[in-house]
Order: C-alpha cells, then sequence, then structure tokens
C-alpha cells in the first residue's frame, strides 16, 4: 500500500506584529479542506511561558482551552473555528514547553548520555512534534504558525527547525510568508522597501517563501507586485494581495479570488479534488451575514479586562465576540457590542439605568475581586428588570452571589476568592485545589477541558440543547458551594445541568415564567461555538434579546 506523504506549510510573519498570520492559516486550512484534503493546524508561541495559562489577556489576548484541557494561544481558536475541527495540546507548543521536554529527557537520560545542545536537539523536539500532530490525525497538509516576527532573536530556533525539515524533504515543505505594506500618510504611496528586508532577512535563516501575502489597506496593484516578485525572487502569481476587510470570514474568498488553493497544490505536487461547491457556498453565505444584517442588536459585556484601551479589548474575549456573531447572522441581526467597566457599576444610580438600552447583557470570565460589587448590581438590576442575561463562569458565580444575596437574604454571601472571612461562602474552591494552591502551585492546575454535564428536564437549557447529556469546557477553580444549592433552588434559582455525579452545578438559571432569559454556565459555551454551528445557549440568549425588542416595539 502506498504510504500517504503529509505536507507541512509554514507561515512567518514580516515587518510587523499582529499582521494576521492566525487568520491567514485559518483562512489556508479552509480552503485546502474544501478542496477534500485533510487539514490540521499548529500553532508555535516563542514565549518561555509553559502554556498560556498564567498569560495576562490585555497583554496576550483570550486564553483558549483545548479539548484536553491545554491553555493555548487565541489562534488556536480561530483554528478550530475556521476548520470545524477540535485540536489537541499536541498541536500547541511554546518555547518553554519544547524546553522544559527536552530538559526533562536529558534527565531521564533518554539522550544516552550524549551533549544536548540548543541546536540540533531543540530543533528536532520541534519537528518530533510536528510530524506527531500531523501523523496523529493522518493529516494530508500540517499548516504551522510561527508566531513573531522575521528578525527577531525569539523565533530563530522554530525557522532553524522549519529549515531542517525542508532540507530533508524539500518537495513536502512551503512556507507562506504573511507581510506588511505600509501606505505612509504623508507620502500618499504604498511602500514595498519593509517587506523586501524581511524576506531577505528571512532568506539569512535559508529559508526562500514560496508565497507572499501582502497585507495592506487597499488591494495590491500590478507594479508592486512585480516589484515584490522582482526583488524576493518569486513568480508575480505568488504574489497575493490581501487588503483590510470588514470582516474576517472574507479572507478566505478573497484569497480564492486570487486562486490561492490551486497554487499551493500545485507548488506541493498535491492532487485534490475540485472545491466542494456546496460547503464553500455556505461558508460564502455565512459571510454574508457579517454586512447584511437587517436589524441591530444592542449587546452590554460588562468585563474586568477593558482597561488598557479599544486596541486589545476584543481579544480578552475573542471567542465571546464570535459566538455573540455567529447565533445573531442565523436570526440575520447585526449585534453591536458595548464594552462597559464593571468598576463603574460601583454605586447604583443613573449609570444602571442606562442599561435598560441594551437588548441583553453578558458577564464573561474573569478573575479576582475588581469590579465585583459592580458586576453584582448589573446582575440585579437585569434580573429586576427583565433585561437577557448572560453569565459565564466567573459570570455565573456573580449571578448565585447575588441572588443568594437579595432573595435568599444572605447579605455577606460571597466567593472565596474575593471574601475568604465571609459566612455564606456560596462559591467556594473546588476540594481538589486547596492542597494546589497550598502550595503555590497555578499554571495547568485549574479544572480544564472537556466534562459532561446532565441536563434538567423543563429547562432553558434542556430546550435549548435538545438533549440529555453535554460535554462542555472549562477553566476554573471555584464552584457553588453544595450546602447551599437546596436553600437556593427553594428560592426558585433552579440549576439545570449537574456533572453526572451531581455534586457540580454546571448551569443555573431562573425558569422562562420568571425571566425571559437569566442563566449562568460554570463551562465556556464560547470554545464549540464555530461559524456554521452556532453555541444553542448563544441562540438561545439571542432570541431572547430578540424578544425583548419585539416586545417593546407591541
Amino acid at each position: 500500500m502506498h504510504k500517504k506523504q503529509t505536507k507541512y506549510i509554514f507561515v512567518v510573519g514580516g515587518v510587523i506584529s499582529g499582521v494576521g498570520k492566525g487568520i491567514t492559516s485559518s483562512s489556508l486550512g479552509l480552503i485546502l479542506k474544501n478542496r477534500g484534503l485533510n487539514v490540521t493546524a499548529i500553532k508555535i508561541d516563542p514565549y518561555i511561558n509553559v502554556d498560556a495559562g498564567t498569560m495576562n489577556p490585555t497583554e496576550h489576548g483570550e486564553v483558549f482551552v483545548l479539548k484536553d484541557g491545554d491553555e493555548t494561544d487565541q489562534d488556536m481558536g480561530n483554528y478550530e473555528r475556521f476548520l470545524d475541527i477540535s485540536l489537541t495540546k499536541e498541536n500547541y507548543m511554546t518555547t518553554g514547553r519544547i524546553y522544559k521536554t527536552v530538559i526533562e529527557k536529558e534527565r531521564n537520560l533518554e539522550y544516552k548520555g550524549k551533549c544536548v545542545e540548543v541546536v540540533p536537539h531543540i530543533p528536532l523536539e520541534v519537528i518530533r512534534r510536528i510530524t506527531k500532530a500531523g501523523k496523529d490525525v493522518q493529516a494530508d497538509i500540517v499548516i504551522v504558525e510561527i508566531g513573531g516576527t522575521i528578525g527577531e532573536y525569539q523565533n530563530m530556533l522554530f525557522l532553524e527547525a522549519a529549515r531542517m525539515m525542508k532540507l530533508s524533504s524539500p518537495k513536502d515543505v512551503i512556507f507562506v510568508m504573511v507581510s506588511y505594506l505600509p501606505t505612509p500618510q504623508k507620502v500618499g504611496e504604498m511602500k514595498t522597501k519593509p517587506t523586501q528586508h524581511a524576506v531577505r532577512t528571512l532568506n539569512a535563516s535559508g529559508i526562500q517563501p514560496d508565497i507572499l501575502i501582502a497585507r495592506a489597506d487597499v488591494n495590491l496593484d500590478q507594479k508592486r507586485k512585480e516589484k515584490l516578485s522582482l526583488f524576493c525572487n518569486m513568480s508575480v502569481d505568488k504574489v497575493i494581495s490581501a487588503p483590510d476587510v470588514e470582516s474576517i470570514y472574507d479572507i478566505p474568498i478573497n484569497f480564492e479570488k486570487e486562486k490561492l488553493s490551486d497554487k499551493l497544490c500545485e507548488i506541493l505536487n498535491i492532487v485534490s479534488k475540485k472545491t466542494n461547491i456546496q460547503a464553500w457556498q455556505k461558508w460564502k453565505n455565512f459571510a454574508k451575514h457579517a454586512h447584511n444584517g437587517k436589524e441591530i442588536l444592542k449587546i452590554a459585556m460588562v468585563g474586568k479586562y477593558f482597561e488598557t484601551g479599544n486596541f486589545i479589548l476584543s481579544d480578552s474575549y475573542l471567542s465571546v465576540i464570535e459566538a455573540i456573531k455567529y447565533s445573531s447572522y442565523v436570526q440575520n441581526k447585526k449585534p453591536i457590542i458595548t464594552w462597559l467597566n464593571s468598576s463603574d457599576f460601583e454605586k447604583f444610580g443613573n449609570k444602571l439605568k442606562e442599561l435598560k438600552k441594551y437588548d441583553g447583557i453578558i458577564i464573561p470570565g474573569g478573575f479576582g475581586a475588581r469590579g465585583v460589587e459592580g458586576n453584582l448590581n448589573v446582575i440585579k438590576f437585569a434580573r429586576e428588570n427583565k433585561i437577557p442575561y448572560f453569565g459565564l463562569c466567573y459570570g455565573m458565580q456573580m449571578m448565585v452571589i447575588e441572588y443568594a444575596r437579595n432573595v435568599l437574604g444572605l447579605k455577606d454571601a460571597n466567593t472565596r476568592e474575593v471574601n475568604p472571612k465571609s459566612k455564606n461562602m456560596v462559591i467556594d474552591i473546588m476540594e481538589s485545589q486547596k492542597e494546589i494552591l497550598k502550595n503555590n502551585i497555578y499554571g495547568g492546575s485549574m479544572r480544564l477541558g472537556e466534562y459532561k454535564a446532565i441536563l434538567r428536564d423543563n429547562t432553558l437549557a434542556k430546550k435549548a440543547y435538545n438533549k440529555k447529556e453535554i460535554i462542555e469546557r472549562h477553566r476554573h477553580r471555584y464552584e457553588v458551594n453544595p450546602a447551599f444549592i437546596g436553600d437556593l433552588e427553594a428560592k426558585g434559582l433552579i440549576f439545570s445541568g449537574r456533572s453526572p455525579d451531581g455534586h457540580l452545578m454546571e448551569i443555573a438559571e431562573l425558569l422562562e415564567n420568571q425571566h425571559p432569559f437569566f442563566l449562568g454556565t460554570q463551562f465556556h459555551p464560547e470554545f464549540l461555538a464555530h461559524p456554521l454551528s452556532p453555541h444553542p445557549l448563544f441562540t438561545a440568549f439571542i432570541k431572547a434579546c430578540i424578544g425583548k425588542i419585539n416586545n417593546k416595539n407591541k
């Protein structure tokens, strides 16, 4: 039997950070998958951190949790959403993770007494992980995004690994560079020189890009394509224009306008099927919704990580934002998300009354004590004024505390995370976490990854999912204290989703005859929302928001 030869596409970035390597990698994966190819993706982060779990979201962006519990970079979420697949820890690596593995192998005598060196042993470990990720899923193509920008010291060893792979299998490895072409305002002319230098710098690592994705605010003209072709040593047709677009979901469509999947298959000598027209049309129809929503939905996002300005704001809650979009687009609505800092609602007053103008309120995940009282005030206002409310992880814990304080009458109800001296600890540390925190072990130590839950009949949750058992992804240390569950349910707060053993509360809600949508999840449903398969709870929330509009217009 002929052994299938896996192909590898390395995606690197030039000139500036944030040039769009992750979305480019996701888009390449999508257009190749639509050619009938089995595609997987890998992200390489140059950080010394072993994973993304200990990084501040305002600096690094959202921590995306995989099904096996690995805490990763937000680009892993883009891969899963575009490719409609589930990835594992084999698809993510950092400098810290690679060095840690190599050192552990050395300590275990796995190198049989050899002198272990940065080169070749670090690049060889990178190569081992890349090839294993492809082999595990029998991939036709593995797309590998190398984080950082060409010329940085941090990603040199990953480039060396890529060079070594190209050397050993030249027909199976190609390179795509995503680079930026600025148009200085006072000059008024698009400049190719920074990209030329970036390609030369990549050449110094022994690598020549096969495809150049030219990022700019407008389409690349033929003259600049020819200039880049000449000075970057590639044919004109391998220079792909990638102008700014209104929606990231237009990017694969733009790539196919330049027949990029044909070019990739040609370079890699892949005999693929023609593009799956039906699947491709579904994507294009979805992408149209980003532009054609007939009615606006006003969603308030109340959170903690909003203090570094608008440039990083969306990255802290990227999966939540996208989940809102997917469920809104299905309803032919365009969501407008307003960012509200929870600290601004510490006191009752006119600020809280402003919440009435929103069709729905979301409190997403978070950690720590800052802004807690503001969150509780927002939740109370949403509950009493029948504004659809959706609490995610921390947002559910706050919802339970608010209900315990203002309905159950436990005025000092709290979470151990905020006030360890409270007499009514309705949210408490998990037993399995107590020893971990006592020994100051934080990285990768929370309740992480996929867990099952059983849904209760005749509830919002059961109606939304339309099934009895669900599997969702988690990232938290604290749980609803079982000692208070009976009293809370006696006062109307229903725990409609529980762990199979009944000990852990996964979903809390008020029934529809009490509130149009007042629901919180201990898990993170946003991690399983995909463009062509929106998450059922987000869809139920969006429908409730639409219901609020309809009731107002009656």
